[in-house]
């Protein structure tokens, strides 16, 4: 693995290719991503700017090179080049200039520390144009060449040799035994046959056990036979985040495959955004028809389970304020779900100024929450929502997102701000009633 020059590079590449091979590789990879869909949003973008006041790293800095659709300028210069109706023309008459290796470097800022694929500037478009979607396919080009930055491509290749960023599979047995006996409470493992395959988020895996521990309680109390199985149990897929659509496809499979295998009819994902978006509404790209199980996330499991008075919960009876995960709320349509879980724990909800599918992102989704050289940009995101948050003059601030709540914790620090960040499956588990 290599890095520029400079004593802070402005981009990080891995392997050994050649610029020119690189180059190659990223225009190839466009070109095979401009079906009928791209191409309509490509030649449909009226440079409205409308996106820009969408996008929380533009609305924090006023910086214009944060601009949504300005962070596909590549991508789309490979698009009117190679796959555009008058391409040969544009080629012929050098009308649009052939991205270059340069313009490549300079824009995995823009692709990587400077966009959560959060979607708010889609919701915007007057033209119906998906630029989260474009960036997470322009992502798949820089992956190709090599031109991640590194702390992600470790994650990658960490996931390609454990199946998980966290852990090793075989060890998931004993991390499983530690929570149980740190939170008192059974956690099944690799059961031979279940009704519930149970999955996690990678620091579900460390530091956040007491997230394993709840989801446990709550499946114990119901008494469904549910299990966590090393085959498949980390669902927080760096590939997805990364453009790396053949280790998405790999890890999404594993957990798909791990349920059919045991009988499962059901996969439960953890809180966590990117699990969703990846499990949930891109597995039947792998598959080509329906899935053989039916993934569920953990807010739509709480909100059924108490809807249907499996379980009870008691009343806190306080004053909250909600932060709607992007992949969750917006791009997942979770937010009424979230707010019925909300209204059953006895919470007056004070909206945040922005909330439910208008919210602004955390700003550490999308892999930005574990690329360090993205931190300081990540910190002024944090301080537009703490902004939000203090304005509610709500008692208790909730989330319904793993990353969303680490991402608040490390702003929360880094701030001195001594707010607790807390988890809608942890309410639940504490609150469960007799």
């Amino acid at each position: 693995m290599t890095t520029s020059d400079t004593a802070t590079p402005a981009f990080d590449k891995q392997g050994a290719e050649s610029d020119e091979a690189r180059l190659d590789s990223a225009i190839r990879s466009f070109v095979s991503e401009f079906g009928v869909t791209t191409a309509l949003h490509m030649e449909s973008c009226v440079r409205c700017g409308l996106c820009a006041e969408a996008c929380h790293f533009y609305v924090s800095t006023a910086d214009a090179k944060y601009t949504p659709i300005y962070k596909l300028e590549p991508f789309r210069a490979a698009y009117l080049r190679e796959a555009s109706p008058f391409a040969p023309l544009v080629r012929a008459f050098g009308l649009v200039k052939k991205p270059s290796i340069v313009d490549l470097q300079q824009w995995q800022e823009l692709l990587y520390d400077s966009c959560t694929l959060c979607g708010r500037c889609t919701l915007v478009c007057p033209m119906g144009i998906d630029i989260a979607e474009l960036v997470k396919e322009a992502r798949h080009g820089m992956f190709k060449a090599g031109l991640v930055p590194d702390r992600l491509a470790l994650m990658d290749r960490t996931a390609r040799q454990w199946g998980s960023t966290a852990t090793p599979g075989e060890d998931l047995p004993d991390i499983l035994a530690e929570a149980a006996r740190k939170h008192g409470v059974e956690i099944p493992c690799n059961l031979g046959a279940a009704e519930i395959l149970v999955t996690a988020a990678s620091a579900e895996l460390g530091e956040y056990t007491k997230a394993l521990a709840d989801a446990a309680k709550i499946l114990n109390r119901i008494g469904v036979k549910w299990t966590m199985h090393q085959g498949g149990f980390d669902a927080s897929n760096i590939g997805f985040n990364n453009g790396d659509m053949e280790l998405q496809e790999r890890l999404t499979r594993a957990l798909v495959d791990t349920a059919v295998k045991i009988g499962a009819k059901t996969v439960l994902l953890p809180e966590c955004g990117h699990a969703y978006g990846a499990a949930r509404w891109e597995a039947a790209k792998w598959y080509g028809k329906a899935l053989p199980v039916r993934i569920i996330h953990m807010t739509e499991f709480l909100d059924e389970l108490i809807e249907t008075g499996r379980i009870r919960v008691k009343k806190i009876g306080e004053t909250a304020t909600f932060h709607d995960p992007c992949q969750i709320v917006r791009r997942g349509g979770l937010g009424a779900a979230s707010r019925r879980v909300l209204a059953a724990l006895g919470f007056e909800l004070i909206e945040l100024k922005d909330h439910g599918v208008t919210a602004y992102c955390c700003g550490g989704g999308g892999g930005v929450v574990s690329n360090q050289r993205a931190t300081p940009l990540r910190h002024k995101v944090f301080a537009m929502k703490k902004r939000q948050i203090e304005a509610t003059g709500a008692k208790r601030f909730v989330t319904s997102c793993g990353q969303c709540r680490i991402t608040f914790e490390m702003g929360a620090k880094h701030a001195h701000w001594d707010r607790p960040i807390e988890s809608l499956l942890e309410l639940v588990a504490d609150n469960l009633a007799a």
